[in-house]
C-alpha cells in the first residue's frame, strides 16, 4: 500500500439493500469511478450488510479502525409537474415507486438513471463511534457497539437520502430501540421500578408497550397519497393564502434547532391546510400531537403514518407511560424534528382564541431543563377561516348538545360539508421565540440557578411556563387577520331584535375600517367590499351558510342574524375581537368617568380601566399593567390626537369618542358581561356553606340564561354559552367567590351580591354606549 492509502486505511461499506439487484448495483458503483476519489484505493472496498449481527461478527472486533461508508440505493417516482410524488395510478398499478419490487427494479435500470440514485452518508471512523458510544452510554461491548453503528448508519443514510428527495421526507428511524438504549431513559425505569415495587422486567415490557403505542412510523408513500386524499378537505371549501414570507428564516433556525409549531385550532382542517403549506416550501413532515379521539379507521393508522402522535387523554397515575412519552419528545427534539400542536387542547368553540394547555409544552421545558436539548423554537400560527361548516355543530354543544363521536359516518358527513365554497382560509406565521429565552426571562429556576426548595421551585417552573404559554398567545393574535365575515357579523350582532339594510350595514362598518386602517390591524381580503356589490355578496354568502337571514320581499333587502344562529355568528365575530378589547375598554371606562367624575375623573377612569381588564382576564391575553396602561394611551391618543402630555379632561374624551363615529364595548364585550352576570345571579342566591358542582352549575346557567334572554335581561343568544359560563366561573373562583362561609359572617354572600351589582351597573354602561353609537342608527330615508 502506499503511504496516502496507509493514511486512509481501509474502507469498509456497510450495505442497506432489499433486494439482491441492488446489492449488486451497489457493488459494482463501489469498483467505478462513480465512487467519491476520498474512498478510492488500490483495493476496492470491502462491503457488509447493514445488520446488527453482521457488524457484531466482522466488524466491531477489527483492530485495523476501517472508515465505514454506509450507501444504498434511493429510488425516485416518475417526475410529474415539476415533483417526484407517488400518485394514487402508481398504487392501481400496483407498485411503489419508492420501493419498486425486484421485476420493477430490472425495468428502471434498463430505461436508465433517471429513477434511482446511488447515496452514501457521512463515514466515521470505527474507534470514533466506539468512543462516541463510551460517552453517551459508558457501554461499548460488542453487541451495543454493533446495535449503535446500525442506528448511526441509517439515520446518516436518511440524512443523504433527503439530499436527493428533499426535505419533506425527513422521517425518523429505529426511535423505539434509541429510546430503549438509551441510559437516560433507563435510569429512568430503574427509579420506576424502586418506587413502585415493580418487577424491573415489568417496567421495561409496559415501556416498550408505550412507545409502540406512541412512536410515529412514518412512511414516505402513505405520507404522499394521505395528503393526496385529504387535500380535496380543505381545497374544495378555501382559497388558502398564507403567508409564506417568514419560512425562509424559520428554515436557517430549523437547520440548528427544532421547530415546534403551535397553531391555533378552529377546524379538524387546521393541520392539512398547515401541512400542505409546509410541504410546499420543502419542510419536513411534522409530528403531529393528536387526541386518541382520531385514533378510529382507516384515519388513526393512516395518520400514524404520516406523523401524527395519539397520546392518551389521561395517564396521570401511568407512569411509565409518562416516562415513555416524555422521552419521545426528548428525542424527536434531540434530533431535531419538527413538532406540532395546538396548545388549547381542543377546538375553539366561541371563535376566540382558548385558554392554552400547559401540559406539552412542559415536556418541551423539561428537556431544555435537563440540557437534553439546547433550545427549541416556539412558532406561533394563525389560521382563520372565512367560513366553517363545522361551526354549527361546535355551537350546538355550548347549550347543551352532546358531541357526536368520531367515526367512518361522521368522516362521511364531515367530507361531504367539504364540498361547499366557504371562502378563504388565512395562515400567518408569528415571529419564532426560544423556549429557553423564555423560561429564563420567567424566572425558571432551573435555567436562572434561583435557590428554591421543591415547592417552590415547581410553582417558579408553573409561573415561567404560564409566561411562555401568553407569549405564544400574543404571537397567535398578532397574526390573526380581521375578515369579511367578522366585520359583518360584528355589525349584525350589534343590535337587538332588528334587521339592517345594505346601508346600515355598510355605515357600522365604514368607521370600524377607518381605525383598522390606523391601528395597522392585520386584515384579510376587503377589497371585496370596495367593489360595486362586494357587501351583497359577502351578505349573500352567509345566508346560504344559514348564517344570515335575508328578506327581500319589501322596498329593499334586509339582513339580521339567522334565529338560532347567533353561537355562530359570534363565532366569525369572535375570531378577531381581540383588536378591539382596548378601545371598548376605553369606551367604558370614559362613559364610568363621565358618570362618576368623582374629584379626579382622569384617575376614576384609569381605575376603572385596570378593573375592566380584570373582568376580562379570563377571556382575553392582557400584557401587564405598565404595558396596559401604555397601549391604553395608544387608543386615547386615537380619540384626542392633540392631548400631548396633559390627560385629556372627560368631556374631550367623550367628545372624540363620537367623533369617530362608532361604539364598540356593545359589539365585543356584551356577550362576555352578560354571561358573567348569569354567573354571578346564579352564585348570589346560592347557599354559600355548599360545595358547588361544576358541570351542574353550568348546567343551570345555560337553562337560566335561556330564560334571563326570554325575559329580554340578555342583549342576545351568543351569551347563552357553556363555554363563557365557565370562563366567568372561573374568574368568580379566582375573586374567591367558589369559597364556603363556614361561619355566619356571610362575607362570601355579600361579596357575590356585591359581584352581581357591579355586572348590574356594567350592562346598563354597555347598553348606553350603544345608545351613542352613532353607526347603529337606523338611515333616515
Amino acid at each position: 500500500m502506499t503511504n496516502q492509502e496507509q493514511e486512509k486505511g481501509p474502507v469498509v461499506a456497510l450495505v442497506a439493500y432489499r433486494t439482491a439487484l441492488e446489492r449488486d448495483m451497489i457493488e459494482e458503483w463501489l469498483r467505478s469511478e462513480n465512487l467519491p476519489a476520498d474512498y478510492r484505493t488500490e483495493v476496492p472496498p470491502e462491503s457488509l450488510d447493514l445488520d446488527s449481527r453482521v457488524l457484531a461478527d466482522r466488524l466491531v472486533t477489527r483492530t485495523d479502525d476501517p472508515l465505514m461508508l454506509p450507501v444504498r440505493v434511493v429510488w425516485l417516482p416518475a417526475e410529474r409537474d415539476g415533483t417526484r410524488r407517488v400518485r394514487f395510478s402508481d398504487l392501481l398499478a400496483l407498485t411503489n415507486p419508492r420501493n419498486p419490487n425486484l421485476l420493477l427494479q430490472k425495468w428502471l435500470v434498463r430505461q436508465g438513471g433517471d429513477r434511482y440514485r446511488i447515496v452514501c452518508a457521512e463515514p466515521a471512523r470505527l474507534s470514533e463511534l466506539r468512543e462516541s458510544l463510551v460517552r453517551e452510554a459508558g457501554d461499548a461491548d460488542d453487541h451495543a457497539l454493533a446495535r449503535y453503528i446500525t442506528r448511526r448508519a441509517v439515520v446518516a443514510l436518511e440524512r443523504s437520502e433527503r439530499s436527493v428527495i428533499g426535505d419533506r421526507y425527513k422521517v425518523p428511524r429505529l426511535v423505539a430501540a434509541q429510546i430503549m438504549d438509551s441510559p437516560t431513559f433507563r435510569r429512568r425505569l430503574d427509579a420506576i421500578s424502586d418506587e413502585y415495587g415493580m418487577p424491573r422486567s415489568e417496567v421495561e415490557t409496559r415501556a416498550r408497550a408505550s412507545l409502540d403505542e406512541l412512536v410515529a412510523v412514518q412512511s414516505r408513500l402513505v405520507t404522499d397519497l394521505f395528503t393526496q386524499a385529504m387535500r380535496p378537505l380543505h381545497s374544495a371549501a378555501w382559497t388558502v393564502r398564507a403567508d409564506v414570507s417568514g419560512l425562509h428564516a424559520l428554515r436557517e433556525s430549523n437547520r440548528k434547532r427544532s421547530l415546534v409549531f403551535l397553531p391555533s385550532h378552529r377546524s379538524y382542517a387546521d393541520s392539512f391546510v398547515l401541512g400542505d403549506i409546509l410541504a410546499e416550501n420543502d419542510f419536513p413532515a411534522n409530528h403531529i400531537m393528536g387526541g386518541a379521539n382520531l385514533t378510529f379507521w382507516p384515519i388513526g393508522p393512516v395518520a400514524r403514518r404520516t406523523g401524527t402522535v395519539f397520546i392518551r387523554r389521561s395517564f396521570a397515575d401511568d407512569a411509565v407511560y409518562k416516562a415513555a412519552l416524555e422521552e419521545y419528545f426528548a428525542f424527536l427534539l434531540t434530533k431535531r424534528f419538527n413538532l406540532e400542536w395546538y396548545f388549547e387542547g381542543g377546538r375553539t368553540r366561541t371563535g376566540k382564541l382558548r385558554p392554552p394547555r400547559y401540559g406539552l409544552l412542559n415536556y418541551v421545558a423539561n428537556a431544555i431543563r435537563s440540557g437534553r436539548v439546547e433550545d427549541a423554537m416556539l412558532v406561533p400560527v394563525s389560521i382563520t377561516y372565512e367560513g366553517l361548516a363545522e361551526v354549527a355543530a361546535v355551537a350546538a354543544e355550548q347549550t347543551g348538545a352532546t358531541k357526536k363521536p368520531e367515526g367512518l359516518t361522521w368522516l362521511a358527513r364531515y367530507a361531504r360539508n367539504q364540498r361547499k365554497r366557504a371562502g378563504n382560509v388565512y395562515v400567518r406565521f408569528g415571529s419564532p421565540l426560544s423556549m429557553r429565552d423564555l423560561l429564563s426571562a420567567g424566572g425558571d429556576p432551573d435555567l436562572t440557578g434561583t435557590e428554591a426548595d421543591e415547592e417552590e421551585r415547581r410553582a417558579l417552573q408553573r409561573k415561567a411556563l404560564q409566561k411562555v404559554a401568553f407569549e405564544v398567545a400574543v404571537g397567535i393574535n398578532a397574526r390573526t387577520p380581521v375578515t369579511v365575515n367578522c366585520l359583518v357579523t360584528l355589525a349584525l350582532l350589534g343590535v337587538r331584535d332588528r334587521s339592517l339594510t345594505l346601508e346600515e350595514v355598510r355605515a357600522v362598518i365604514a368607521p370600524v375600517r377607518r381605525y383598522m386602517d390606523r391601528r395597522g390591524i392585520p386584515q384579510g381580503e376587503m377589497r371585496v367590499l370596495d367593489v360595486e356589490g362586494g357587501l351583497e355578496h359577502v351578505l349573500e354568502s352567509l345566508t346560504h351558510a344559514g348564517v344570515v337571514t335575508t328578506y327581500a320581499g319589501g322596498v329593499e333587502p334586509v339582513y339580521s342574524i339567522q334565529p338560532g344562529q347567533h353561537l355562530v355568528a359570534a363565532f366569525y365575530r369572535n375570531s378577531g375581537i381581540h383588536w378591539f378589547v382596548n378601545r371598548s375598554i376605553m369606551e367604558l371606562s370614559i362613559l364610568y368617568a363621565h358618570a362618576n367624575p368623582g374629584e379626579d375623573p382622569v384617575r376614576a377612569a384609569w381605575e376603572e380601566a385596570k378593573n375592566l381588564r380584570d373582568l376580562l382576564k379570563f377571556e382575553f391575553f392582557f400584557p401587564d399593567r405598565d404595558t396596559f396602561e401604555a397601549q391604553m394611551r395608544d387608543e386615547l391618543a386615537l380619540l384626542v390626537p392633540s392631548w400631548g402630555d396633559t390627560l385629556p379632561t372627560k368631556e374631550q374624551a367623550l367628545t372624540g369618542l363620537v367623533e369617530t363615529g362608532f361604539f364598540m364595548s356593545h359589539r365585543t364585550l356584551r356577550s362576555f358581561f352578560d354571561a358573567q352576570l348569569v354567573v354571578a345571579e346564579r352564585l348570589a342566591v346560592r347557599d354559600p356553606r355548599l360545595e358547588i358542582d361544576r358541570e351542574a352549575f353550568l348546567a343551570e346557567c345555560v337553562a337560566v340564561g335561556r330564560q334571563m334572554l326570554l325575559q329580554n335581561r340578555l342583549h342576545g343568544p351568543e351569551s347563552v354559552s357553556s363555554e363563557l359560563f365557565a370562563t366567568a366561573l372561573e374568574l368568580a373562583r379566582n375573586r374567591g367567590l367558589l369559597d364556603r362561609d363556614d361561619d355566619e359572617s356571610g362575607t362570601v354572600r355579600e361579596h357575590r351580591q356585591a359581584f352581581a351589582a357591579e355586572l348590574v351597573a356594567l350592562a346598563d354602561r354597555v347598553a348606553f354606549a350603544e345608545s351613542l353609537d352613532v353607526s347603529n342608527r337606523k338611515v333616515e330615508r
